[in-house]
């Protein structure tokens, strides 16, 4: 029988290990925490009872994932909560631009860009699923739906700030804007508009959900569908070295281009080893998370409804703050994406006490604390929240690459989304999972198709895996 050994019990690792034991493969995942999940973990971060989400938040990518449709993970206790509007981007006006999963309810509170948002995303929504399957896969491939990617190219292609220039109204752009951040990159490079293409797409095709009691259901639910399979989780595993791996016909590996370097650089061929040394880091995050009494008290109160809040003042200002950002430059005000995930899913709360996630985009390992920072940004558009903190729990890089060494000087999406790497990662390279070692394969967010709780690094690197097995 087949046997592999998977390393990382993150999604990616799961989603391989599952893929794999559902094609006949004896699998064992190990796993150095006490327990599975990676960036898709939840727990008692503040106070007793409030249930947070240690990274991951929102999944448009994750509830619309072919693959883990195609499992079920709802058989296994998974449970989508959607909130009344996804996203809201306040303006220092009061004003705000409103994401629902209607994009004709979208376009009804855009005024004189309603139309122009129906053009912009109408088709790329209607048509995602196709567009997905072409795009959440490795990029050097043959489509199976060229149709759709010739119309979403020429706009994939487009610099952020070019696509931005479409909408005439501030509320429209500053919506798009936020979306866009997502990259965590600067908005005048070409392809920069692509993810926030992408983002928005599936937001109206799927909405952006919440899992039930916190994204570690994710994790626990594709855990448990691995167990119904046949596969074996080993927590508390540590792997640094190649001595620490099971011999095993495959080893996948959900881990980070560094990582996979120490453990099999010296196996490498040059070629391979080059890429990976040349791979680049993204950008840092700095998170705090939040209980607080009551609501957040928006200026704009459709905030209130909104799972997600983008905080970032106009297209303009979220523009020239991801520049200086990239630049290494920690501003005053930088952009802050907040999470209300109790809007959809009250059982994360304490009575009257809700949790907050919070995360603002800082300059690569910064290392000094950024907590008044988000605090100021949130209280810029919802006066009197300082008021509501009963506690807080702050993350810096350094927090963030201990707690997963994945999360690079705190990169939480496994690579910078710049250039050519966005899409050809970790390599240039048919099979971009293969690290030239026979038998090991890449399966993390490092990987195509990127970050995401989708699930589908690790299914297309299972894919390459199993494909490779009548070669050896």
């Amino acid at each position: 029988m087949t046997t592999a050994v998977v390393v990382g019990a993150g999604p990616n690792g799961l989603a391989a290990g599952l893929h794999l034991a559902r094609s006949g493969v004896d699998v064992r995942v190990l796993e150095a925490s006490d327990t599975v999940g990676g960036g898709a973990r939840s727990g008692e971060l503040t106070v007793p009872g409030v249930v947070h989400d240690h990274c991951s938040a929102f999944h448009p990518l994750g509830v619309g994932s072919p693959f883990w449709a195609e499992v079920g993970l709802e058989k296994y206790g998974l449970t989508w909560k959607w909130p009344e509007i996804d996203c809201a981007h306040p303006l220092d006006s009061g004003d705000a631009g409103l994401l629902y999963q209607s994009i004709d309810a979208t376009a009804a509170g855009l005024g004189e860009d309603g139309r122009r948002w129906q053009l912009a995303f109408g088709d790329l929504a209607r048509n995602f699923d196709d567009l997905g399957h072409d795009l959440l896969r490795p990029i050097l491939g043959v489509p199976a739906h060229p149709l759709r990617l010739a119309a979403f190219g020429p706009r994939a292609l487009l610099p952020a700030t070019v696509l931005a220039r479409w909408f005439r109204t501030e509320r429209g752009r500053a919506l798009y804007g936020g979306i866009a951040a997502h990259l965590f990159s600067r908005f005048d490079r070409p392809l920069t508009a692509a993810l926030g293409l992408m983002i928005a797409a599936s937001g109206h095709r799927y909405g952006w959900p919440v899992a039930e009691g916190g994204s570690g259901s994710i994790s626990a639910a594709a855990a448990a569908a691995l167990t119904d399979a046949g596969g074996k989780i080993e927590t508390g595993v540590r792997v640094v070295s190649r001595a620490d791996i099971p011999d095993a016909d495959l080893v996948m590996l959900d881990l980070s281009p560094a990582q996979t370097l120490t453990i099999y650089g010296d196996e490498m061929p040059a070629r391979v080893k080059r890429a990976y040394q040349r791979y680049r880091v993204g950008a840092s995050a700095f998170k705090v998370d939040f209980a607080i009494e009551g609501d957040i008290p928006w200026t704009n109160p459709d905030c209130v409804r909104a799972g997600t809040v983008h905080l970032g003042g106009d297209f303009g200002e979220v523009r020239d703050t991801e520049r200086r950002r990239a630049a290494g430059v920690m501003v005053d005000r930088p952009f802050v994406l907040l999470g209300q995930q109790y809007v959809a899913d009250p059982t994360r709360s304490n009575g009257t006490v809700n949790p907050i996630y919070a995360y603002a985009h800082v300059p690569r390992g910064y290392d000094g604390d950024a907590t008044g920072a988000i605090i100021a940004q949130i209280e810029r558009f919802a006066p009197g929240f300082r008021e509501r903190i009963i506690a807080t729990a702050s993350a810096g890089a350094a927090q963030l690459h201990s707690y997963n060494p994945n999360f690079a000087a705190g990169d939480i999406i496994g690579g910078t989304n710049d250039g050519l790497q966005m899409v050809l990662r970790p390599r240039l390279a048919i099979d971009p999972y293969a690290v030239g070692v026979d038998g090991v394969f890449l399966c993390s967010q490092s990987a195509p198709p990127g970050a995401g709780i989708h699930g589908l690094c690790g299914y297309h690197a299972a894919e390459s895996a199993l494909k490779s097995l009548p070669r050896r």
